[in-house]
Formats: structure tokens, sequence, C-alpha cells
């Protein structure tokens, strides 16, 4: 896998080298981010540092991540729950601590390597006292991870905001809320080892999905429609791979690749489109369950046989988003090293090279994490 820059692991800190994590430099008045316009417009500026409240932090980004929400914000122009045009946008970021406001707590020090989640619940509404704190009725989102430096807001770094062990590398920890999405999803699953799961599509969300279903003893049959990221699926613990431009019969090959050909325990529709998430539907097994974890735009409608769904019992989920348990699961995975970004970061770029960065994963140029480092 090529890339422009290599990613390298940071090295482990004694306790006695935190406080050389990084200079205790003023913050300056100006900074420079990627300001997005609209559909396609992203452009580099020069702007005011965001002002903390005094139960808030302003981090200075080491490194943000792109990922394929970005990507579909930068085509959409705007996203209707997380970001309203024109704003600074990005928001999978690992940051040292350049200011605390006066009333957060003594344990966030200055200099501290921290990531912080895009979001945290209220805690007090219907959902969050259900156990279900990604759809609380006020969740919180914050952007900006595309810039010099990033405000989180006090309700982040209260739930969501967490140190970074020392032998983590920044680019590793930068994962953690994707990865925190991921964790869920698998969850909610309820997958036992030994069994089988197909994973339609073969971005950073599905590979992550390849490694840790792996990771959990389950066979996992990537399906892809470049060969790149299938071979990236191989090596992430795929016990086979599909590719489905090459005239094959998705669904028949899947099944051939099971027990008696019944089909997948589950399929991880992470593709997004109308006729993946058919195929999921048609390569599980009776008594199966099948994840819509990519989502649809809204007004896009999908035709299915509500017969076939009742009378062979077949689950399906849709899990969106994440909680503050699973980004906790995420950094500590990471920390174990059962997922790298060595083997999701595919080039290093400055913060002014995004906007070509951005052209380029359009064209599916073969880049699946750029890393940005402001």
């Amino acid at each position: 896998m090529s890339s422009r820059t290599s990613i390298t692991k940071r090295p482990e800190l004694g306790e006695e080298s935190r406080a050389a994590v990084a200079p205790r430099l003023p913050v300056p008045g100006k900074m420079m981010a990627a300001v997005l316009y609209g559909s396609e417009d992203l452009r580099i500026e020069q702007m005011d540092v965001p002002s903390v409240k005094p139960d808030e932090v302003l981090l200075r980004v080491r490194l943000a991540l792109t990922d394929g929400t970005d990507l579909k914000v930068w085509k959409r122009g705007y996203h209707a729950k997380m970001i309203q045009p024109p704003a600074v946008f990005g928001h999978e970021v690992v940051g040292e601590i350049a200011v605390a406001g006066k009333r957060v707590d003594a344990r966030w020090r200055l200099g501290m390597r921290v990531v912080a989640a895009n979001s945290a619940p209220c805690l007090r509404c219907y959902h969050c006292r259900r156990g279900q704190e990604n759809l609380c009725e006020d969740l919180l989102f914050n952007n900006g991870a595309y810039a010099e430096y990033m405000r989180i807001p006090a309700r982040i770094v209260m739930e969501n905001m967490l140190e970074v062990p020392h032998a983590v590398d920044d680019a590793s920890a930068a994962l953690a809320e994707p990865l925190s999405c991921v964790l869920r999803g698998i969850h909610e699953m309820e997958v036992r080892n030994g069994d089988t799961v197909a994973v339609i599509g073969c971005g950073p969300i599905g590979l992550k999905f390849v490694r840790m279903l792996s990771r959990r003893g389950v066979r996992v049959i990537a399906l892809a429609r470049r060969t790149g990221p299938l071979d990236v699926a191989r090596h992430l613990g795929a016990v086979a791979t599909i590719n489905v431009t090459e005239g094959k019969d998705a669904i028949a090959a899947v099944r051939a690749l099971t027990e008696d050909g019944r089909g997948a325990d589950a399929v991880v529709e992470a593709a997004g489109n109308p006729a993946t998430w058919r195929q999921a539907l048609e390569m599980v097994r009776r008594g199966g369950v099948v994840n819509f974890f990519s989502g649809l735009p809204s007004g896009m409608k999908v035709e299915i046989e509500p017969a076939a769904i009742h009378y062979s019992e077949i689950k399906l989920i849709s899990p969106f988003h994440h909680t503050p348990r699973f980004f906790r699961e995420a950094l500590e995975a990471i920390r174990r090293g059962d997922i790298s970004a060595h083997d999701f970061v595919t080039e290093e770029i400055a913060l002014r090279e995004l906007p070509q960065a951005f052209e380029r994963m359009k064209a599916r140029s073969g880049e699946i994490k750029v890393a940005v480092r402001p």
C-alpha cells in the first residue's frame, strides 16, 4: 500500500516525559481551518481561534482523519444533524489540551494528549435513561477537526473525551470514534465465535467490521468492487473475498461458502446503496441477522418481500452512531493492538492539501483514510 508520508508509531513515554508532550506556547489569535461553504466547496482560510467557556477545552489538533461521512458531507454540502455551512468540519481527532477552562476537572492537564468524540448525550432524556444514548433527544454534535485548534464543548469534555495511552500513535488514536460505531454495531448483531458473516463494502467502516469480527473468531466473507480493498480485507482477517464486478452472482457466491449453502449467519451492509440492501436480505440464512449499517439518503426506497423476512425469521437492525460505553471500548481495543492506523491510513497530508484529497477520494483513487496534520 503506497503512501505519500509514512505513519510512524509514537514511542512510549515514561511518566517523567509527560510534560514534554507539547511545548507550553501561547495560543495564537488566528488559525488556519478548512471551511465548508457548500457542495464540494471547501476552502482553507484564516480565522479566529475559538474561544472557550469556563467548562470547555481548546485542543491543539495534532491529527485529524478523513472518513466516509465527511466525504458525503463534502459532496452534499451539509449534514442535517451535524453541520450547516459555512462551518469548519471534520470530527475524527486527536489533540493536545491547549486551554482548559477554570471549571474543567483538574485531571485534564495542559499538554495532555486526548481524543474527543464528535457527540455527547444529555443523559437525562427518555432514550438516555433506557441506555440508548445514541438516540438522545438532545444529542450534541461537534465538528471542527480540520483546523489548527478545535473547541470541545463541556458535555463532550465530561462524557466523551479520553486521555490517549502513551504507547498509542496519533493516527490510531483518531480511529476511536468510527471504531466505537462499529463495536456498537457488532454488539447489536449478537454474533458467536465460529459464525459466518458477510461484509458488503470494504471502505473504512467495512474494513473495521472485517478486522473486529475476525478478532472475535468469526469467519468473514468480504465483498467489494475493487481489488485493493479486498486485498486489505484478507490482510485484516477475511477468510474469503468476492469481487462483485467479475460477473459472479454475489448471493450464490456467499451461500456457496456457508455450510450446506444455507447463507451467512449475519450480513453487514456497509456499501450504502439500495441494491446491496436487497442483496443482504438474500445472503442471510433463516434465523440470521442483517445489519443495515450504512444508512441511505432520506427519501430513498428499498423494495423487500415481507413474507421472506417473516417466515425465515430474519432479524433486521440498523445501528446508528455510538455511545460513551463504546467510545471507551474502542480506545481500549486500539490500546490492545486489535486495530491500528497502519492498516487504514494510506496517506498523510498538510491541511492546505485537504480539498485536493477529497477530490481524489471522490474519484476512488485508492485512499482508505487520509491523515491531516494541521
